[in-house]
């Protein structure tokens, strides 16, 4: 592509002119008249002698194609215009080196212009099987896009030009193993909640504190995280969050006293909290447009964790917990609540019963979250994100990972550093000032013109009455979600168990049923993905039904108590809660326009692990105080979560249809 490079030949003429006709083409430079003469079509890419590397083929309308025939016949060669951007400098060329948006003529001999449908070409355009894209011309005169977002395009185009290599598919793999580790951990917190609330001692009122400390973690390691990748880069942060996760989720096991337990849980949910952000967020940058289905389908990957949890579950805790246990009517003491010397519950040590299969449990979704983390630092290799590296003004680095992400596909790189040092003259050219927050000048910006335009995002979600509505619908959406999943992932576990052991089934049994309940989520997300592109409103309608089966699964499991009947509404709760979350979570980014979309997922999400915080706090108020109530007690705080979830039904119906996935593209 450089201007030092040797003039390529002529292209040959197919060996079968039937295809096409053939024509003397003839670039003329507008200003000083001189050009040069190649053999090409109207139907093909265009290629001369020149300097002038033009790949996107000539499509001319229907007259044009007509009066090319009727030209060819008559032994004349048709004229088209075609707008150009850049031209290398060459003077020993025929076309000599011209000014950006300098207009050719491809003229006949009697140099009359004929009207054509052609797109604006540069050098830089490129047209594949996703069809064509933008010139860096059309890119940089679009109206109210910052530099950095017009550099994006840049890179999207290449990145679409790539398709699904192999660099693409261990992204999302990895990324999807982000998605396994966050319920891999958080279901955790669920199927060990009755062992340790056995053996340290603490009350059901108090149970909620667990999911409350892990949800604080949580919200602020998605707020910090969220901040620090767009600070040191998304390689940093996409590695820290795993090993801050294996590291705190590695000595819960290690907890003896309640208090330290919630502590470290707290760390725990910091560094999950900054996973599923960063994952979407690299996973999203690195994957063509056409394939962007895979990031909803990245939920599949949250129902295999949850499966993979219980079944170790199931291998553990009935064999390493104490005896009675906490499932039991009259379940052995807390060692905290009896004289030193007594029989009761604690860790196998000083004559204690035996209670170390959540610890035991906690130890290998531990080990499993350290090969995660091996996995996505030692045996692959992460490159920047060239978004980031563009944000940071690093153009050069940015097109550098790009050539390396090429070479590990197998493929060549077409975008030059050349191509974005064009776009910003091309930028300030049509804009006549310097570009402060796009590319080399952000590292300039002061924190006055940082906080404008982050303040003026979010005023664009109440920017007016349809787009205010959306927004207050889609966070009260996320609000009811995240609170009926919440209540239904902390308690859920127990309360099986307890009218399990009331219709006199064994921990064993009870623990036993779990990988059957989570496993149809696999399919819950699959079909969430299919119903996507459902004809009128595919999107709202899967999540009005989804949400309402799953409410309706609470409300049915309090009124059930039989082994196939506790499996069986337990598994359609979890089949439609992964398959309205899959559609929720690629809905979301769907529903609102790119200059807002980061800020309103963020926002949805954050309001969402509010409700998450105040669910437990609120459910274990309807939990009854004694562990010899009966089993019907525990009906009360399944009707909160059904309730809750229901919410969503209406919220997700008000939705207004025509913006729903209207800004997808």
């Amino acid at each position: 592509m450089s201007g030092e490079s040797p003039s390529p030949s002529p292209p040959p003429l197919p060996s079968s002119p039937s295809k096409a006709e053939y024509f003397p083409l003839t670039v003329i430079n507008t200003t000083n008249k001189r050009s040069h003469t190649t053999h090409t079509t109207h139907t093909d890419a265009i290629a001369s002698s020149s300097k002038l590397p033009l790949r996107a083929p000539l499509r001319s309308n229907n007259s044009g194609s007509r009066n090319s025939s009727r030209h060819s016949q008559q032994g004349q060669s048709p004229s088209l215009s075609i707008q150009t951007q850049h031209l290398l400098a060459d003077q020993n060329d025929t076309v000599n080196s011209l000014e950006m948006g300098r207009e050719y003529y491809i003229e006949d001999d009697a140099s009359k212009p004929l009207k054509s449908d052609v797109s604006p070409i540069s050098y830089s355009s490129i047209e594949d099987e996703a069809g064509s894209e933008m010139s860096i011309s059309e890119i940089a005169k679009k109206p109210n896009e910052s530099l950095y977002i017009k550099k994006c395009a840049l890179v999207n185009q290449e990145i679409d030009r790539m398709g699904m290599g192999k660099y693409q598919w261990h992204i999302w793999a990895l990324c999807g193993l982000g998605y396994l580790l966050d319920l891999l951990i958080a279901q955790g917190f669920g199927l060990i909640l009755g062992p340790i609330e056995q053996e340290f001692g603490f009350s059901s009122n108090q149970s909620g504190a667990i999911s409350v400390s892990f949800s604080i973690g949580m919200t602020v390691g998605a707020l910090f995280w969220g901040i620090l990748v767009d600070i040191v880069g998304r390689a940093w942060a996409y590695n820290c969050t795993v090993l801050i996760s294996a590291i705190f989720g590695t000595l819960l096991g290690t907890s003896n006293s309640y208090e330290t337990f919630l502590v470290l849980t707290a760390c725990v949910g910091f560094g999950v909290g900054g996973n599923i952000p960063i994952d979407t967020t690299i996973t999203l940058e690195f994957i063509p447009q056409k394939n962007r289905r895979l990031l909803p389908l990245l939920s599949i990957f949250q129902p295999i964790g949850v499966v993979m949890c219980t079944g170790l579950a199931y291998k553990l805790i009935p064999q390493y917990s104490c005896s009675p246990n906490f499932s039991e009517l009259v379940p052995l003491q807390s060692c905290n609540a009896v004289p030193f010397g007594e029989a009761c519950c604690g860790r196998d040590q000083f004559g204690n019963a035996n209670n170390m299969g959540w610890r035991y449990l906690l130890y290998c979704v531990g080990g499993i979250t350290i090969v995660a983390w091996l996995l996505r630092t030692v045996v692959f290799r992460f490159r920047e994100s060239p978004k980031f590296l563009l944000y940071k003004g690093r153009d050069d680095a940015a097109v550098e990972v790009l050539q390396q992400i090429s070479k590990f596909n197998g493929r060549d790189c077409t975008v030059t550093l050349e191509d974005f040092e064009k776009l910003t003259m091309e930028y300030e050219r049509i804009h006549g000032t310097t570009a402060v927050l796009g590319g080399s000048n952000q590292e300039k910006a002061t924190f006055k013109q940082k906080a404008k335009l982050e303040l003026s995002r979010y005023k664009l979600l109440f920017s007016s009455w349809p787009v205010a509505w959306l927004t207050i619908l889609v966070w009260c959406t996320y609000a009811a979600d995240y609170f009926g999943f919440t209540v239904a992932g902390t308690y859920l576990p127990t309360v099986i168990a307890k009218k399990n052991a009331d219709i006199h089934l064994s921990l064993e049994d009870t623990y036993a049923s779990y990988p059957l309940i989570y496993l149809p989520g696999v399919a819950g997300v699959a079909l969430g993905v299919m119903c996507y592109d459902l004809p009128r409103a595919g999107r709202k309608i899967t999540m009005v039904f989804s949400s309402f089966a799953m409410g309706a699964s609470l409300f049915a499991f309090a009124s059930i108590n039989t082994q196939a009947g506790n499996i069986g509404v337990n598994a359609m709760e979890y089949f439609f809660q992964s398959m309205f979350n899959a559609v929720l979570y690629g809905f979301t980014p769907e529903a609102f326009d790119a200059p807002i979309r980061g800020t309103a997922c963020g926002l949805s999400s954050f309001w969402g692990r509010v409700a998450g915080m105040v669910a437990p706090l609120i459910a274990q108020r309807f939990l009854p105080s004694s562990p010899h109530a009966p089993v019907s007690a525990y009906d009360n705080v399944l009707y909160l979560a059904g309730a809750v979830t229901m919410c969503c039904v209406v919220f997700t119906a008000l939705l207004p249809s025509k913006m729903v996935g209207s800004h997808s593209n």
